[in-house]
């Protein structure tokens, strides 16, 4: 049993966590370019990169659904508007040209940042156009 003394701590503790939650989200880009010989990193349309609110050079976790391949890497601009998606250096061999990735970007808050916090869903199409975005992925019904 806690006594009312260690409650307090307890809750305090939470307050000052620092958590990591999903900050943006490019579902299902489309892989234009592997290139294995160029600098590492992947390329993604500068567009793309603004309407998902990531920063270039960014830590991103990339999520192959077509292999099932998971990497991180960092996020570098390609030609806005280009609808490159371009997986480069080592990561080259993680993806091939249409191959369908997850590009996700996180964020650490503290408990107080949590509750107002959404995170930025961009959904593209085969050809890396946004088709939607959102604030919150639909709860999975059973």
């Amino acid at each position: 049993m806690l006594k009312s003394d260690n409650i307090g701590l307890f809750h305090k503790n939470i307050l000052a966590m620092q958590l990591t939650f999903l900050k943006a989200k490019l579902h299902r880009a489309c892989v234009t370019h592997s290139e294995l010989e160029y600098e590492g990193s992947c390329a993604i349309d500068g567009k793309l990169l603004e309407a998902a609110g990531i920063h270039e050079y960014e830590q991103i976790q990339i999520y192959n659904v077509a292999n099932g391949e998971r990497f991180t890497t960092y996020a570098i601009r390609a030609e806005d508007g280009s609808n490159i998606i371009s997986v480069n250096g080592a990561a080259a061999h993680k993806a091939s040209p249409g191959d369908r990735l997850i590009i996700c970007a996180f964020a650490t808050l503290d408990a107080k940042e949590v509750e107002n916090f959404k995170p930025t869903l961009v959904y593209l199409d085969e050809k890396n156009d946004i088709t939607h975005m959102r604030h919150a992925i639909p709860v999975q019904a059973a």
